[in-house]
């Protein structure tokens, strides 16, 4: 029997079915509406970085055919064959995704679905309809991503702005089409009429046969497999106008080449030369110049000011000052978020305060839980159906209609909490909306369980969702103040937002490997822990004492791990 899935739901593929040869069918549909289904095969960091895993109508299948479009059949709008051992390494996330073609929204459509059937037999469904959209003309049906193992999540989460967005957010871009070339006015056979233009394909009983077809350029990034015959030439989503870099293209004419690349740092518009200092050589010539002898060409940059280290982009590696960053940009990372990897940051994109705060747009996925940057993350609690538990007062912004209530832990769940240090003030968030979370502007970490464990202390939570299981655990010790300490241990399916002050390191358990017990945030649940005191009424009754007198030992099996600190609480 399948098992149904609402959107937000997660599963591991090997739970529905041990075959590994699928077939994923979509069923979409509206009055009055046309669509384009494709799938994305995405790289590890969710983008495009490989054209020829995008397949849609002029592209049916991957170069290994892991991915192949098999068209309408058995009642499904479209359908692709899914072959998960062939797939390559580099390829973690299969987005298959339905766009309109014409006009019209996503709230228009009826009743549809997203199916995986393996064997010939129906193992997952997602249903959805119009009602679950709105304005959308795009839309993330559902995904295949790697993690560990291959994993399905029903995602039905969509763009306004149709393909052009879609592919802005997997990192593709559309070309805009170059106008077509006036055609020349054939030699006509007798009694044909002249200036008749032949049909750009050859029809049976034209005067005379039509010229062969001019080689049509596809949209930059998805070029057509050899083969396939292009796409007629009505107007279609497929061919819209340039969202991300322009082509070179000068008024009428052809493509041209742009520019031998400037010296470094040198921008044409941004750090002109200085007037005393002649261009790099050819460097704005003229075609056919009348040849003049020039002095030796002067090395590259001499002639232009030097800025400043971060001004365009990063300097050499080991001249960036400590503890310094490029502007806009956090410790840490490699580009501020929104900015795409290697892209210049010394100016804004676009004029104005837009395009100033581009860096900072939200980042749209279709995710459940999804990090804005490394201290703000977001909750979609229209997804998967649960409400979220929060700690009071970490809500920094929400759209939508959400609504907040106090989460009571009960008479004995304050008795316990009071007497274990492990005391959480909870509200619940519950609605159809986004919710921003964010906490004295600490470092947060989403970390997804699937039916596993993980044990983290109630100082370092700071949402969760509420289908988790929590409870207070014991670590027993011995020379503690209290005989004990406790924590808090998280289990079931659902994510955990845990909070640390900076960044933190992730260790291997190992039986060598101890902690500071303020420091440490979280560890495996399976990991078996003992502590280490080191009190001695000397050694703390006299000035010199380290102040490390209690540690926790750590045990377990490999593959077990703690996440450490760099303060102490």
């Amino acid at each position: 029997m399948a098992r149904e899935f609402q959107r937000g739901h997660k599963a591991r593929i090997s739970d529905l079915t041990a075959g590994t040869d699928l077939y994923v069918g979509v069923q979409i549909s509206g009055p009055g509406l046309t669509f384009d289904i494709s799938c994305f095969g995405l790289d590890a960091d969710e983008r495009l970085s490989d054209d020829r895993y995008f397949i849609f109508f002029n592209q049916p299948k991957s170069p290994e055919e892991s991915l192949q479009l098999l068209g309408p059949q058995a009642g499904d709008t479209e359908s692709f064959r899914v072959t998960l051992e062939k797939i390559p390494q580099q390829i973690k996330k299969l987005s298959f995704t339905a766009t309109l073609d014409g006009a019209g929204q996503m709230s228009q459509i009826g009743p549809g679905y997203i199916r995986i059937v393996a064997g010939g037999e129906e193992v997952a469904r997602y249903p959805f309809s119009g009602s679950e959209f709105s304005t959308e003309r795009a839309v993330m049906l559902g995904d295949f991503y790697f993690k560990d193992v291959w994993r399905f999540a029903a995602v039905g989460q969509g763009f306004d702005g149709g393909l052009d967005a879609l592919l802005k957010n997997f990192g593709g871009e559309v070309a805009e089409e170059e106008p077509a070339a006036p055609q020349q006015p054939q030699p006509q056979a007798g009694g044909a009429v002249p200036g008749f233009a032949p049909p750009a394909f050859g029809v049976p009983g034209t005067p005379a046969p039509a010229p062969a077809p001019m080689p049509q350029p596809a949209a930059q990034g998805f070029a057509p497999s050899p083969g396939v015959t292009p796409p007629a030439p009505a107007p279609s989503v497929h061919a819209a106008p340039t969202i991300v870099a322009p082509l070179n293209t000068p008024p009428g004419g052809s493509p041209v080449p742009p520019p031998p690349a400037p010296p470094p740092f040198g921008h044409p518009g941004q750090q002109p030369p200085a007037p005393s200092a002649p261009p790099p050589p050819g460097y704005g010539a003229q075609p056919h110049a009348p040849h003049v002898p020039q002095a030796p060409a002067p090395p590259p940059g001499y002639g232009q000011p030097t800025p400043p280290p971060g001004y365009g982009q990063p300097p050499p590696p080991g001249q960036m000052p400590p503890g310094q960053v490029l502007p806009g940009q956090m410790p840490g990372r490699q580009a501020p978020y929104g900015v795409p990897q290697g892209a210049s940051q010394g100016a804004p994109r676009t004029p104005g305060v837009l395009g100033a705060l581009q860096m900072f747009k939200e980042t749209p996925t279709g995710q459940r839980w999804t990090q804005q940057n490394p201290k703000l993350v977001r909750a979609d609690l229209g997804m998967g159906g649960q409400p979220v538990l929060a700690r009071q007062g970490s809500m920094v912004l929400y759209q939508g209609k959400v609504d907040f209530s106090y989460k009571g832990a009960g008479f004995s769940g304050r008795i316990v909490g009071n007497a274990t240090g492990q005391e959480m003030q909870l509200m619940r968030c519950t609605g159809q909306g986004q919710v921003f979370f964010a906490e004295d502007a600490t470092m947060l970490h989403p970390i997804e369980l699937q039916g596993d464990a993980v044990c983290v202390s109630a100082e370092s939570v700071l949402a969760f969702d509420e289908s988790l299981q929590y409870e207070v655990r014991r670590i027993e010790g011995h020379g503690i103040p209290g005989g004990a300490l406790f924590t808090m241990q998280f289990q079931g399916t659902g994510t955990i937002v845990v909070k640390t002050h900076g960044v933190p390191v992730v260790l291997p358990v190992t039986p060598t490997t101890f902690a500071d017990a303020n420091a440490v945030v979280a560890w495996s649940a399976a990991s078996q822990v003992i502590v280490s005191s080191q009190v001695r009424m000397r050694r703390n009754s006299y000035p010199g004492d380290t102040g490390e007198s209690v540690n926790l030992q750590f045990r377990g099996a490999p593959g077990n791990f703690i996440v450490v600190q760099p303060y102490e609480i």
